[in-house]
């Protein structure tokens, strides 16, 4: 298998893949089983998956749309390929705003997928954003030549998903699943910088307050098993006092998904670890 330099196949807020080179110290050693619960784009999953000689992989989200499109690259992508072919050919404003008004749940696996990665890839700074009903509801993006996708990414992708269990899934489940020497990396949607500050809507329901509480007893579980744990998060004080006693390491991550330009650029975030 063709190995992919940290591969993608959609923009994601608080996407990792700028930040493997930063992660590579802090990933274990040995695992044979590993989980991500809030897959998101992928580019941890991806690389941990070719790097490591894992027997069981579990990807999973609460994002319906993304879930399925992780299914149909692994079981479907040839034709998912023609299909990103059609929304290429024919991308322009009109065609946009019509795809955006589809309801996704009367169509086809593929045609979900293939829509989902087309609004990505061409909607406004690449944001995933819902409303209350779970309706996409960003405008498109001021791309001349958008790259939608890339055909032989989306071919390796689907190798490297072949065996992997995809699941769409809560956070809390995991602790059903996993046991003792099993690796977990959350990547959960971010705590605010600033309270009450979210430009971006997951789902149709929010990641809450008592969601990050409830994620770090989780966390406590799961090392309680003998779990390797591992979690990315903003470099904030409450942050920091859900996971005290456990290892914080702050990393740097540069964030281009932000409506505000001025704001982009380098922040800390925290990797916490049991390990």
């Amino acid at each position: 298998m063709k190995k992919i330099d940290r591969p993608t196949f959609v923009k994601w807020a608080g996407g990792k893949k700028q930040l493997i080179e930063q992660f590579k110290q802090f990933f274990p050693q040995e695992a044979e089983r590993y989980f991500e619960p809030f897959v998101g784009g992928g580019a941890v999953a991806f690389y941990v998956i070719q790097k490591n000689h894992l027997k069981e992989i579990y990807l999973s989200d609460i994002n319906e749309e993304l879930i399925n499109c992780y299914e149909v690259i692994r079981g479907n992508v040839e034709e998912l390929i023609d299909k990103l072919k059609q929304h290429r050919n024919n991308h322009n404003k009109e065609y946009y705003y019509a795809i955006r008004e589809l309801t996704p749940e009367i169509l086809s696996k593929v045609e979900r997928a293939s829509i989902f990665i087309y609004l990505n890839k061409t909607c406004f700074n690449g944001l995933y954003r819902v409303n209350s009903k779970g309706k996409f509801n960003v405008p498109m993006g001021s791309y001349k030549n958008p790259s939608i996708f890339h055909e032989d990414d989306l071919r390796e992708l689907s190798k490297i998903l072949k065996n992997v269990k995809i699941l769409k899934m809560h956070f809390e489940k995991v602790s059903e699943y996993a046991k003792k020497g099993d690796f977990i990396y959350f990547d959960p949607p971010y705590y605010p910088l600033q309270k009450g500050k979210s430009f971006t809507s997951y789902t149709k329901n929010n990641f809450s307050e008592k969601d990050q509480i409830r994620l770090a007893e989780v966390f406590r579980e799961l090392d309680k098993k003998g779990c390797k744990v591992m979690l990315s998060n903003s470099d904030t004080k409450f942050i920091k006092e859900l996971y005290q006693g456990y290892n914080i390491h702050i990393v740097k991550a540069k964030r281009m998904i932000n409506c505000d330009a001025t704001k982009r650029g380098a922040i800390n975030e925290v990797v916490v670890t049991n390990y």
